[in-house]
């Protein structure tokens, strides 16, 4: 895992263009949030620019209004991904629509899709997206108040390119470098519902065909810039066969299923912009302890509730494979794991440097000596992982508890990753700042 170029890493921000331009995009497993998914950027990156003809023109900087979350969504859109460490969601973008492959990322801001000309260096990936096909898309220019902020915005970082077009770099916690033009274009659902164009990111390395779905509270992620009230999807049961990717749910707007959530409301920091260790942007948990079995762990609430600079937040991270524990809670987690089943932990073993509770036995035996993992959080609210699927299947018959230290990644977070969100309906209620969970069989039509 690469080195974060800052000594404060928000969680899956972008780090200072200006402090990290120079550093070369690592040949590392990409997470797009953390580094435990499989999809890979390659080292030596072409970059193409974009037909500086379909840049769009702001003759004036809008006024900056306070950002406010409509009761009810303009639009109301279902379908489906594919999971397997990563939630994998297929949308009609442009006008005409062509369907793109984007990672649901609830850890992150900026949405955005590969993107090749007519005449590329070389053959693009069969799905990536194809600006001149499409009659809603424009550049962003350099003149862009959005490329020449008043106030440097460090959440995206900006620069203009040799063809005055505004060029973004994002940096994710694992070192990986995404980067091309900022672009409008339109989310086009059916005939009669589509978004207005959009800001996303155009990336011209055509070597991948999957881009990101910014779901955090920024306003330039998908949820805040579409207007919509509400998002949920239902994380199916993943499964250990080669090739094999079940489907989940994915909604924007309302969800028939929410009448049976149980809600708890996020925690709000005002103060967020003097804690150097905080994400403000990201969906924090009041989480108040885990319990393994009947036991319930002798961890600090204060543990999971940010000091005062912002270490402790608890998050919840569609973007995230593994969930991640700071030290204080890990310890106590690995500590009862180690009196349940100590003997038989696999010895000298952390997997991708962050997990070091790992086993060679038969899981489902394992899984019962430990016992059902929960999450509590405030009124109540828990999630569950039952003992059948506490562990992880890593490769080479290997199992790990898939809980990660999050130190290792150089951030100070406690973040609830997607595989601890199996079988769970999560609902984002941005008008009433909440998250509302409910159990499910998401591998079945919902």
């Amino acid at each position: 895992m690469a080195a974060l170029c800052r000594p404060f890493p928000f969680l899956l921000f972008l780090l200072s263009f200006i402090a990290c331009q120079a550093k070369p995009a690592q040949n590392h497993t990409i997470s797009l949030s953390f580094p435990l998914t499989s999809l890979r950027f390659s080292p030596h990156v072409e970059f193409q620019t974009l037909d500086p003809s379909l840049v769009s023109v702001s003759k004036h900087a809008p006024r900056r209004q306070p950002r406010r979350w409509p009761s009810s969504s303009p639009y109301n859109y279902k379908t489906t991904f594919k999971y397997s460490m990563a939630l994998i969601v297929a949308l009609p973008i442009g006008t005409p629509p062509q369907t793109q492959q984007m990672v649901l990322d609830t850890g992150s801001q900026l949405s955005w899709i590969q993107c090749h000309n007519k005449a590329p260096k070389k053959p693009p990936p069969t799905a990536s997206f194809d600006p001149s096909l499409s009659s809603s898309f424009s550049v962003l220019p350099c003149a862009h108040p959005l490329c020449k902020p008043r106030i440097p915005d460090f959440t995206l970082p900006t620069s203009c390119d040799q063809n005055r077009l505004c060029h973004y770099s994002y940096f994710y916690a694992d070192g990986t470098l995404a980067e091309g033009n900022l672009v409008r274009e339109k989310f086009t659902f059916s005939r009669s519902q589509s978004t207005p164009p959009l800001i996303l990111g155009c990336a011209t390395d055509t070597s991948e065909d999957k881009g990101i779905l910014g779901m955090n509270l920024g306003r330039f992620s998908f949820a805040s810039q579409s207007k919509i009230s509400k998002f949920s999807y239902c994380v199916p049961t993943r499964r250990s066969q080669a090739g094999v990717s079940p489907t989940g749910s994915f909604y924007l707007g309302e969800n028939p299923n929410s009448r049976g959530f149980q809600y708890i409301n996020l925690m709000a920091f005002p103060q967020s912009r003097s804690m150097p260790n905080m994400d403000p942007l990201a969906y924090t948990l009041p989480m108040q302890g885990i319990r393994i079995g009947a036991k319930k762990l002798a961890i600090p609430v204060r543990v999971f509730r940010p000091d005062a600079g912002g270490s402790g937040q608890t998050m919840i991270d569609s973007g995230s494979e593994f969930t991640y524990l700071v030290d204080e809670a890990y310890n106590k987690v690995r500590e009862e794991v180690v009196r349940l089943v100590g003997p038989r932990l696999k010895k000298g073993y952390v997997y991708g440097e962050v997990a070091d509770m790992c086993f060679d036995g038969n899981p489902t035996e394992i899984g019962r000596l430990i016992g059902d993992m929960t999450f509590e959080f405030e009124r109540g609210v828990e999630i569950t992982a039952d003992k059948q699927r506490i562990l992880a299947d890593v490769g080479g018959g290997v199992h790990c508890l898939g809980i990660g230290r999050s130190n290792m990644l150089g951030v100070a977070s406690n973040i609830i990753g997607n595989f601890h969100q199996q079988n769970l309906w999560v609902e984002f209620d941005l008008a009433n700042r909440r998250v509302g969970f409910g159990k499910a069989d998401c591998s079945r039509a919902v």
